[in-house]
C-alpha cells in the first residue's frame, strides 16, 4: 500500500504549523547540515579514492626516481586538507539543532503562560496548543542532532583513520 503524497504534504504542513516558526529555522539548519554531510559522504566514496590514487602515484614516482618529493608533499597536504574540510561547521550545526529546539520550547511555554494569564486554567484546548508548540521543536531538534551526530562521528572517524595512513605516506614509510 502506497502512501498518498498529498497526505504527506498535509501532515508536514500541520507539523510546521503546530511547531511554530522555530521549525523553519530547524529546517534550514538541517538542510545545511545534511548537505555538508552528504558532500562528505560523496567525498568519501567518490572523490577520495581518485585523490588517493594520485597521491600513491606521486609516491611511486618518488620511490622509482628519487625525485618529486615536493610533488608528493603537495599531494599529501592537499588530501589532508580535503579530509578535514567542513567538519568544524558540521559539528557546530549538530550542536545548534537542540539549542534551536529549546528556543521553541521557551516560546511555546511563553504561549502557555499567556493563555493561563488571559483565560485561566478553564480552557485546556488553548493550553495544549502551547504545549505542542513547546515540545515539537525540542523533539525535532533532538532527532536532527542525533542523526547528524551519528553521521558526523562515522565520517570523522574514517577521516582520522585516513589522516593517520597519510602521515605514514608523508613520512616515506
Amino acid at each position: 500500500m502506497w502512501l498518498d503524497p498529498s497526505l504527506w504534504l498535509q501532515a508536514l504542513t500541520q507539523f510546521f504549523l503546530t511547531g511554530g516558526w522555530v521549525l523553519f529555522w530547524l529546517a534550514w539548519t538541517a538542510f545545511v547540515m545534511w548537505t555538508l554531510l552528504l558532500e562528505r559522504t560523496w567525498f568519501r566514496w567518490v572523490q577520495f579514492p581518485a585523490l588517493k590514487r594520485q597521491c600513491m602515484k606521486a609516491l611511486d614516482h618518488k620511490t622509482r626516481t628519487g625525485r618529486g618529493d615536493g610533488e608528493l608533499v603537495n599531494e599529501v597536504s592537499g588530501l589532508q586538507r580535503e579530509l578535514q574540510k567542513s567538519f568544524a561547521l558540521i559539528k557546530t550545526l549538530v550542536a545548534l539543532c537542540p539549542m534551536i529546539g529549546l528556543l521553541g520550547t521557551v516560546t511555546g511555554m511563553i504561549q502557555v503562560f499567556d493563555v493561563l494569564a488571559f483565560h485561566g486554567t478553564g480552557n485546556p484546548r488553548l493550553m495544549s496548543a502551547g504545549v505542542a508548540k513547546a515540545t515539537i521543536p525540542t523533539m525535532a531538534g533532538m532527532v536532527l542532532a542525533v542523526s547528524g551526530l551519528l553521521m558526523y562521528t562515522w565520517l570523522h572517524h574514517w577521516s582520522r583513520l585516513q589522516l593517520a595512513s597519510l602521515a605514514h605516506v608523508n613520512d616515506g614509510k
